[in-house]
């Protein structure tokens, strides 16, 4: 069942500030805190009880065991780090297992946008100087949570403006 409109809206209050705050920490320090993830797990636990169906809320719990599993080896493996595998398995109840295919298509969009913005940014001698000590602009690896954070708000946004492009019409 796709996470409708007012579902996007009850969750994006409480997703927004968890989703900056993983992307400000990976971007300064290439980490992403477990007191992010859980904190995104509570927020699913608490208002996905208000927000979703019973049934439907208790079912995506699934979602986290899956991509928690498929992360786990990613990262046993070296393709992604440990906090951006177990911060994907938080995010993935608030994703309908239908629309898994539209959300890969819409973090690869992000991804790449994040990755070339993020990429020409740390070039910038003036951000360097404001943000001297940030550890993405000298690591040589990409900070995952941007692009994963980015794709949660962008998902949650567009699934909420579905609703208000339904009531204008």
């Amino acid at each position: 069942m796709a996470l409708s409109a007012n579902d996007a809206l009850w969750f994006l209050p409480f997703v927004l500030p968890i989703a900056i705050w993983v992307a400000w920490s990976d971007m300064k320090y290439m980490k992403i805190p477990n007191s992010a993830v859980v904190a995104l797990v509570v927020v699913y636990a608490a208002v996905g009880l208000i927000a979703l169906p019973i049934d439907v809320w208790a079912w995506r719990w699934l979602h986290l065991v899956l991509v928690l599993g498929i992360g786990f080896v990613a990262s046993t493996i070296g393709l992604i780090g440990a906090g951006d595998a177990k911060f994907a398995a938080a995010m993935a109840p608030f994703l309908a297992a239908d629309e898994s295919g539209r959300f890969l298509m819409l973090f690869a969009v992000v991804l790449v946008a994040a990755f070339i913005t993020h990429r020409g940014i740390r070039r910038l001698a003036p951000v360097r100087r404001a943000l001297p000590d940030w550890a993405s602009w000298t690591d040589r690896d990409f900070p995952m949570g941007l692009a994963l954070a980015g794709a949660l708000i962008f998902y949650l946004v567009l699934r909420a403006s579905d609703g208000v492009m339904a009531i204008r019409m």
